[in-house]
C-alpha cells in the first residue's frame, strides 16, 4: 500500500509509520519538519502545517491507498485536509481518544457508549474540559468527509519509547531511583495504557484489512488498577528496598500544584471508567498488545538516551511534602 502520514516523526505517528516500512508498504510522511526529519532516510518527507489551508499545499499532488491522520485536534483540521486531498486519500484512519466518551457508569466501555457533546462546538482552544469533545467533532468530521473509507481508533494513553509527553516515563524513572515513593490513591482505580509500537503495528494491520468503524486501544481488559499498574513497574525498574507510599487525595490537594503534575493520576476519582475501556473489539482484529513489564524496561532503556524536561513530574520538594503531610485534627 502506499500509506500517507499525517504526522510521522514524533511519537505515534513514527510507530505507525516504521512498521508499515516493516511490513513492505510505501510511506509518504507530511510534517513540519521540526522534530525527526532525519528519521526513515529514503522515505519521501513533504514539509508544511497541517493547520492551515495553505500550509497543506504539499499534498496538492499524490494519492495514496491511505491516509493516517495522527494529529487532529479541531474539526477544521479534519476539513482542511479532506479538501486538500479530495479523493486521493484513500482509506481514512483518524487518531482520536478515549477521552471522546461522556461519562462512563462502569467497566468494560464499548465503542458504542454515548460520546461528549460540546456546548460550544465552535471552541478551538484545546484545554482538558474540551480536548474529548473536540476530538468527538473530529470524529464526526472524518466520516462525514470520508464515509465507509474512515477507521477510528481511540486510545487510552499512548506509552512507550520515544513518549515525549513524559508521563509514563516520569514513573519509570522516579521508580527506578528507588526509596520511598509517594503514589496518590485511590489504588483501587482502574488504569490502562497502549505501547505505541503495538498499536502502530495494530493500526497498519487494519488499513491492510480494510477495516472501518471505530476502536479501542488499550491494555489490559479490565479490570486492572492503578495500584497494580505501579506494582509492574516497580517490579521492571525498581531497586531493591523501594517502597510505594499511598498518599490520600487530600495531601495532593494541599500542595496546590497545577494539574497534570501527577503524571497520569486518576485525580482522586475512583470510578474513572474511561480507563476501563473493553479492547475486545480490537484484539479481534489483530492488537496484540505486549506485557507491560517489557514496555517499563524499553521506557527505561530509552530514558538513559533523553533528557526529561524540567518540572516535569513531582520535585523533590513536593514529594517531602506528601510523604510527610498529616489529615488536619
Amino acid at each position: 500500500m502506499r500509506i500517507l502520514m499525517i504526522g510521522g516523526t514524533r511519537f505515534v505517528g513514527r510507530h505507525v509509520a516504521e512498521k508499515a516500512l516493516e511490513r513492505g508498504h510505501e510511506v509518504t510522511i507530511f510534517h513540519r519538519g521540526r522534530t525527526g526529519a532525519d528519521l526513515f532516510p529514503g522515505v519521501e518527507h513533504r514539509i508544511g502545517d497541517r493547520d492551515t489551508a495553505e500550509g497543506l499545499a504539499a499534498l496538492a499532488e499524490g494519492e495514496w491507498d491511505a491516509t493516517v491522520d495522527t494529529c487532529a485536534y479541531v474539526p477544521r483540521q479534519v476539513h482542511q485536509l479532506a479538501d486538500a486531498l479530495g479523493d486521493r486519500g484513500g482509506h481514512h484512519l483518524l487518531v482520536s481518544s478515549i477521552s471522546a466518551y461522556a461519562a462512563p457508569d462502569g467497566p468494560g466501555t464499548t465503542e458504542d457508549t454515548a460520546l461528549i457533546e460540546l456546548d460550544d462546538p465552535t471552541v478551538e482552544e484545546v484545554t482538558g474540559e474540551t480536548y474529548g469533545g473536540l476530538k468527538v467533532l473530529c470524529e464526526q468530521a472524518a466520516v462525514e468527509r470520508h464515509g465507509p473509507r474512515t477507521l477510528l481508533v481511540r486510545p487510552s494513553y499512548v506509552v512507550g519509547p520515544d513518549d515525549y509527553t513524559w508521563r509514563f516515563p516520569w514513573w519509570v524513572a522516579r521508580i527506578a531511583r528507588g526509596g520511598r515513593v509517594p503514589v496518590p490513591g485511590p489504588a483501587d482505580a482502574p488504569a490502562q495504557v497502549i505501547d505505541a509500537r503495538d498499536m502502530g503495528e495494530w493500526m497498519v494491520q487494519l488499513l491492510e484489512d480494510r477495516r472501518e468503524g471505530a476502536f479501542h486501544a488499550a491494555s489490559p481488559a479490565p479490570p486492572f488498577t492503578w495500584r497494580q499498574q505501579m506494582e509492574v513497574i516497580v517490579d521492571a525498574a525498581a531497586p531493591a528496598g523501594t517502597e510505594l507510599v499511598w498518599v490520600d487525595q487530600a495531601a495532593v490537594e494541599a500542595l496546590a500544584a497545577a494539574p497534570g503534575t501527577v503524571p497520569l493520576w486518576s485525580g482522586g476519582d475512583p470510578d474513572v471508567w474511561v480507563m476501563a475501556v473493553d479492547p475486545s473489539r480490537a484484539y479481534a482484529t489483530g492488537l496484540s498488545p505486549r506485557p507491560l513489564s517489557e514496555t517499563v524496561r524499553d521506557t527505561l532503556a530509552w530514558i538513559q538516551d533523553n533528557d526529561m524536561p524540567a518540572g516535569t513530574g513531582l520535585s523533590e520538594d513536593q514529594e517531602r511534602l506528601l510523604l510527610d503531610w498529616q489529615p488536619p485534627a
